[in-house]
């Protein structure tokens, strides 16, 4: 069985991490995929295990220009037809304290996490509903965090934008529900990815810790004393979008080791 067989999904942040380990499990699913990132032909070479197999689109786009965002979405569209799953994986994570915080950070994170995931929903709701029956419902997918369930200190505009992102979900799964379009969120805990080193690299600058202490702290959160993998966070997304999963909507997916159940 190819669950995903003749499905189109956009992914965007697809360039590395949560989103290229998305990228893999959809299109292991059978998937015909448009993958977006602001650099997303740099990545390429990452990718190419399969760029080379086909059914693979990679489109540069930057998810807080909407303009950007639209001219991927017709391309994505003029390519593969019918966005079936979007799953908005984009996201940025910046650490600072609330007194040296500024309107162009707040603004950022916000850009980013939040207000692009928006842009891309709209963008593709069109194609959406195109796409959408009652026998196969599209999809929309967004990668929040678990700093959208709880708090985190220093990292207070991010922790904002994955609440809002969390809020966009849950009031677009009800929106949308007769329409055939289930929307649902998936919120890792630290993942083993980009973010999670730059996090490392501000423990080291702030607390005079070695990159392993900084690591083990991280992982400290996790009651199962580990970073998560991004093919555990890529796993629950396939989940998501399998056909046998048209019923699941307005849901959070946690997956932290069981971080927020204390």
């Amino acid at each position: 069985m190819i669950p995903l067989q003749a499905r189109h999904a956009l992914i965007t942040g697809a360039s590395r991490g949560i989103g290229a380990a998305i990228a893999r499990e959809l299109h292991q699913a059978g998937a015909r995929l448009s993958l977006v990132a602001r650099s997303i032909s740099r990545a390429a070479p990452g990718l190419s295990d399969i760029v080379a197999q086909g059914r693979c689109e990679l489109v540069d786009a930057d998810v807080s220009d909407a303009a950007s965002i639209h001219r991927a979405v017709e391309r994505a569209v003029a390519t593969h037809g019918p966005i079936h799953i979007l799953v908005n994986n984009a996201g940025q994570a910046e650490s600072l304290a609330i007194e040296a915080m500024d309107d162009a950070h707040w603004e950022r994170m916000m850009a980013v996490n939040l207000t692009g995931s928006y842009h891309c929903i709209r963008a593709a709701m069109a194609s959406l509903h195109e796409a959408a029956s009652a026998q196969y419902p599209a999809r929309i997918v967004n990668v929040a965090s678990t700093a959208g369930l709880q708090g985190y200190p220093r990292v207070s505009a991010y922790v904002a934008a994955k609440h809002g992102l969390i809020g966009l979900t849950r009031a677009l799964a009800l929106e949308l529900a007769r329409r055939h379009i289930t929307v649902n969120a998936v919120c890792p805990g630290y993942t083993d990815t980009d973010l999670a080193a730059r996090a490392v690299e501000g423990l080291v600058e702030r607390a005079g810790k070695s990159a392993d202490e900084a690591r083990r702290m991280l992982a400290a959160r996790n009651p199962q004393r580990r970073l998560i993998r991004p093919e555990e966070v890529a796993s629950a997304v396939g989940w998501l979008c399998h056909p046998q999963s048209g019923a699941v909507n307005g849901q959070t997916i946690v997956i932290d080791g069981g971080e927020v159940a204390g």
